[in-house]
């Protein structure tokens, strides 16, 4: 558990710093696009609104279902693994620690195997979609 502590203090640290530098980033990215539109800009522009569209489809929703199936379907593979090469380690209170650090390896490898594949199959549903859109 103290493992896992350290993973998400470090995580946390890495993504604030993180966010702090694109704030100040993005923030003279728009002060420049600003001052190169500036005088482009009149009162007119603004009459309809601004209306921002950047495709009509998004991909967002079928790239998190793949990776949840895939996580789901690795999660399965990984409890059937398990179930067939280590059974001890459902009936047995006192597995040794041999067996506890395999399951541990077995289920972590088949979950980021199944959310991998899931993502790759999201890309290849977003890349047909694309084609046949062109």
């Amino acid at each position: 558990m103290n493992e896992l502590m350290v993973v998400a203090n470090v995580a946390i640290v890495f993504g604030v710093i993180y966010k702090l530098f694109e704030l100040y980033a993005g923030r003279k990215e728009r002060m420049l696009l600003i001052e190169k539109l500036g005088d482009r800009l009149t009162p007119e522009t603004f009459k309809n609104g601004i209306f921002y569209r950047p495709s009509l489809f998004s991909f967002g929703g079928l790239r998190l279902g793949c990776l949840l199936i895939g996580l789901g379907l690795g999660l399965l593979i990984g409890y059937t693994i398990v179930g067939i090469t280590l059974p001890e380690y459902f009936y047995d209170e006192h597995y040794n620690r041999f067996v506890g650090s395999t399951v541990s390896v077995i289920y972590g490898a088949s979950v980021l195997l199944g959310g991998g594949t899931g993502l790759v199959v999201a890309y290849i549903i977003e890349a047909k979609q694309m084609n046949k859109k062109k």
